[in-house]
């Protein structure tokens, strides 16, 4: 077993992952708002002390930046952490054994490629949409990490030049800017927004039991709530890609991917399918699943509680009352949509990409902001290699982090 870690902006999250890919003993609480360093660790430090014993290794995805491959972490969105040693930390923890760490969003997108939506893609990039935007970038069916481990950084790519809003990089009119949850939320009720799902979508989750995770058998196979990317599900047994460990010093950390967030929550209603070649990651429980208009599954989440967020209005809450149709958060959510169209139309020109995989807790608000993306991104993508691609919702939910963490320990070679 592998010991999995997702440090996020919102929360952090803990689990055991075998080689079939599926978490096991899930454990979860909020990131402390405005905490001090050793109280972020110490937070850490309690969540994975249940699950330590008998562990072969520890694969980490965290906010970034970070050094690379050292993985010193210092997340734009947990303060107290500039410069932290967590790699360091970890190892002397965990003495011997294998400690690697890559940013949030590439785990996700390394899950995605391993596991979920983006099985059989040689060329894709995924994102993550929640606290920040994120991203990873898979070509030839290998993980891109770039001089800096900073390849697929689409959360800051510029897509409102003129007037733009700042974003915590220091520039204007960055995607994450525009489109990560606690921006839109912040725009949402600049404009008037009440927000009337915060009550319901804010309750407490601590741990899910030791047991299989609904929708996932432990032989491996794809059942009723896993849908698959327009082909049939296929078995979550061994890719042939598994490894003991990375093996190549040097690479045993690896780094930099910048400041994608938290994975997603919970589906948040219905099922529902946006344009041609979308289809939205759809509802709360495991079963529920619909056609999009390019065969793309829309893939029902995993049926758990939210773990308690450590903030007042979250972006699930705005994704909610734009699907329950409320004016103001159907509008944020055309603002994300159409920011994510134009980055992903750039990113799919420079790098020729086959998918784009969509997660995070915003890819949960369908029709309001996948509508909008696919609009935005037909009107840019008009190059004849670019209208090929396609973007499908994420496949793995909440869990994705944790599979690409266990990732870089178990499919070390691709990863």
């Amino acid at each position: 077993m592998i010991l999995a870690i997702d440090v996020g902006g919102t929360k952090m999250a803990a689990a055991l992952v075998g080689p079939d890919g599926v978490p096991r003993r899930i454990t979860r609480v909020a990131t402390p708002q405005h905490a001090d360093a050793q109280t972020l660790w110490k937070t850490l430090t309690d969540l994975i002390d249940p699950l330590s014993g008998g562990v072969a290794g520890v694969g980490v995805g965290c906010g970034g930046p970070m050094t690379w491959p050292d993985g010193e972490v210092s997340p734009l969105n947990i303060p107290a952490w500039r410069g932290f040693p967590l790699r360091a930390r970890l190892a002397a923890r965990f003495p011997g054994l294998p400690v690697r760490i890559h940013n949030d969003a590439v785990c996700v997108a390394v899950a995605e490629h391993w596991q979920g939506a983006g099985r059989g893609s040689a060329d894709m990039l995924g994102m993550v949409v929640s606290t920040g935007v994120g991203g990873g970038l898979i070509l030839g069916g290998r993980l891109i990490n770039g001089g800096t481990g900073n390849a697929g950084h689409i959360g800051h790519v510029v897509v409102e030049p003129e007037g733009g809003p700042r974003c915590g990089c220091g520039g204007h009119g960055c995607l994450e800017a525009v489109a990560r949850g606690p921006a839109l939320t912040e725009w949402a009720l600049s404009q008037g927004w009440t927000p009337s799902s915060t009550a319901t979508l804010n309750r407490p989750l601590t741990e899910t039991p030791d047991r299989e995770t609904p929708g996932r058998r432990s032989t491996g196979r794809e059942t009723p709530g896993r849908g698959s990317t327009g082909r049939e599900a296929a078995g979550r047994g061994s890719t042939g890609r598994e490894a003991a460990g990375r093996g190549s010093a040097g690479r045993e950390a690896a780094g930099l991917r910048g400041d994608g967030r938290a994975v997603a929550g919970p589906g948040i209603g219905d099922p529902c399918v946006a344009g041609p070649g979308i289809a939205n990651l759809g509802a709360a429980g495991v079963g529920a699943a619909g056609v999009g208009a390019a065969g793309v599954v829309a893939v029902g989440a995993v049926g758990v509680e939210p773990y308690r967020e450590d903030r007042a209005v979250t972006g699930r809450a705005l994704a909610a009352d734009a699907r329950a149709g409320v004016e103001v958060a159907v509008a944020a959510m055309r603002r994300a949509g159409r920011a994510l169209g134009i980055a992903i139309a750039s990113a799919t020109h420079l790098c020729d990409l086959d998918l784009v995989t969509i997660g995070g807790g915003l890819s949960q608000a369908g029709e309001p902001l996948f509508g909008p993306l696919e609009e935005a991104l037909r009107e840019h993508a008009r190059m004849d290699f670019a209208r090929r691609v396609r973007v499908v919702p994420a496949a793995l939910g909440q869990e994705a982090g944790l599979v690409g963490a266990a990732a870089l320990i178990l499919a070390g070679e691709s990863y």
